[in-house]
């Protein structure tokens, strides 16, 4: 067997963290993936796995081959996407990394479609919380709300979402309905880890900026979990409108502060180098610019349901 498909093998199962995981990712079997990284430890004369009740863990030689298998890997499905363009194909392993809530709902029924449309494609899509380096981790892009952290590969601003403060009725008329900026103050914060406002949110209207000062009450690092707290009453977050539009519409969430505009949040694309062409991840980033811009043109001119205020 190939030395090359003994190393994905290896750092897909570090990446599961499962000899089974791998199994299923790579599609054969567990003692199939066991008997790959068998043959790459006689290979390289080193252990390379700790094997314990709770999955795998890389040795010290296996952390370093992990990190040479990722630059191998990577170099070698750049060339094969290098190849492609050449051709105007799309084929090949695509890793792609996505936070949660843009992966569920925008990015990861866009690259299911992808894949129906491009039979050579195989789509590694992880959902992820956290600021990843393209580079380091072997990604072929990054899709990122907000900011994109320290990372040696290339970001570029693709697009912007609308944002919204919403909370349900129920916790407004228990707590108040803020009348101005500075009464958002008497409310709880949700927030996402990721989203820290450093003290204040910065509402504009009429083309002035007013800065509401913010009461953090809650910080997670999972949508969903946010939108339980929002829906039990824990207190308001800033979400993108799009995810927000049909609670809205229904009367489930009111918007807070409906006068004033909440900041515009950033999505970013970030990737290993700005000079490799890649027909994968031009396509990946011109679909998700297409679905977002379609979300922002069909939303509602006013969201029914919206209370108007007096400031």
């Amino acid at each position: 067997m190939d030395r090359l498909t003994l190393l994905e093998t290896f750092a897909i199962a570090l990446d599961e963290g499962s000899l089974n995981k791998a199994a299923q990712r790579r599609g054969i079997t567990q003692s199939a993936v066991s008997q790959q990284i068998k043959q790459l430890e006689s290979l390289i004369g080193q252990q390379l796995l700790h094997r314990t009740a709770k999955g795998i863990h890389a040795t010290r030689a296996g952390d370093m081959i992990y990190s040479h298998a990722q630059l191998l890997l990577t170099g070698y499905n750049r060339m094969i996407a290098e190849l492609d363009a050449l051709e105007g194909s799309v084929s090949g392993t695509f890793r792609i990394s996505v936070n949660s809530f843009l992966g569920r709902s925008v990015i990861g029924p866009m690259l299911m479609d992808m894949d129906r449309e491009n039979p050579d494609l195989n789509i590694v899509m992880r959902l992820e919380d956290r600021l990843v380096d393209v580079v380091r981790e072997g990604y072929d892009l990054a899709i990122r709300t907000g900011q994109l952290g320290d990372t040696d590969g290339f970001g570029r601003k693709i697009s912007v979402m609308e944002t919204v403060l919403i909370a349900t009725p129920e916790y407004l008329n228990r707590e108040g309905r803020p009348q101005k900026p500075e009464e958002l103050q008497r409310l709880k914060f949700i927030q996402h880890h990721e989203d820290q406002t450093k003290g204040f949110i910065p509402l504009r209207r009429d083309g002035r900026e007013y800065p509401a000062p913010v009461r953090v009450g809650f910080t997670a690092d999972d949508p969903d979990l946010i939108m339980r707290a929002v829906s039990s009453g824990s207190g308001y977050t800033r979400v993108p409108r799009f995810m927000a539009e049909a609670q809205l519409a229904s009367g489930e969430y009111e918007q807070v502060l409906p006068g004033y505009d909440a900041p515009l949040k950033e999505v970013f694309a970030v990737y290993p180098s700005r000079h490799t062409p890649d027909r994968r991840r031009d396509l990946t980033i011109e679909n998700t610019v297409a679905r977002l811009e379609a979300l922002r043109r069909d939303r509602p001119a006013k969201t029914p349901g919206a209370r108007a205020i007096t400031a």
